[in-house]
């Protein structure tokens, strides 16, 4: 067994974080890592992993469905139109993360994608754009990175085009939750023995 693999009750291997707690298993089995491409689940994302910033992951995963009620299903061109009501609405819902900061980014990047969409740009596929070459896949937790020069540039070509909450550490965890990058250790059930990132889809 690799450093950083561990055993659940069901007897299947999984990456050290995600044998804690159910939540966290549920979410390794079967969301973490899988590629998303619809602008929708991007932008869902997106918005998650800023609200996740400075809070505990299961935190988010445990407060999901009352952010995607909040945020009319993460549907961008919905948020975009959200104005000051919304705003309070949010701010006073204690099923999500109320965070001012947080709330206007959501909204701000929900423009962004609104007007890339009516441009006839896809966030999706800019998102994937910076997806790296295969390399070899990590083998133990020291194998996994914070930041890579691909989550540099996405943060910055983010940034340019407006989007908020969106630094390079974040965008490393959104290319690992939405599988533009695959670091399931070697060994994990979800990875098999594929050796390398992004694993073949």
């Amino acid at each position: 067994m690799s450093d950083g693999l561990v055993e659940g009750p069901d007897g299947a291997l999984r990456c050290w974080w995600g044998a804690s707690t159910p939540d966290y298993a549920a979410y390794h089995d079967e969301e973490w890592g899988k590629p998303v491409r619809d602008d929708r689940g991007m932008y869902e994302r997106l918005c998650l992993e800023a609200f996740q910033s400075g809070l505990s992951w299961l935190t988010i995963l445990r407060k999901r469905e009352a952010f995607r009620a909040a945020f009319a299903g993460f549907e961008p061109r919905r948020v975009a139109a959200f104005g000051d009501d919304d705003v309070a609405r949010l701010m006073a819902d204690a099923g999500i993360v109320r965070n001012r900061m947080k709330v206007d980014a959501a909204i701000a990047n929900a423009k962004v994608v609104a007007a890339m969409e009516r441009d006839g740009e896809s966030l999706a596929g800019l998102l994937w754009s910076f997806a790296p070459p295969q390399r070899p896949a990590p083998r133990t937790m020291a194998d996994v990175p914070a930041v890579t020069p691909e989550s540099t540039a996405m943060a910055k070509e983010l940034k340019r085009r407006g989007f908020r909450f969106v630094g390079p550490t974040t965008a490393f965890a959104l290319m690992e939750a939405t599988g533009i990058v695959d670091t399931h250790l070697v060994g994990s059930h979800r990875r098999g023995s594929s050796g390398v990132w992004p694993a073949d889809e």
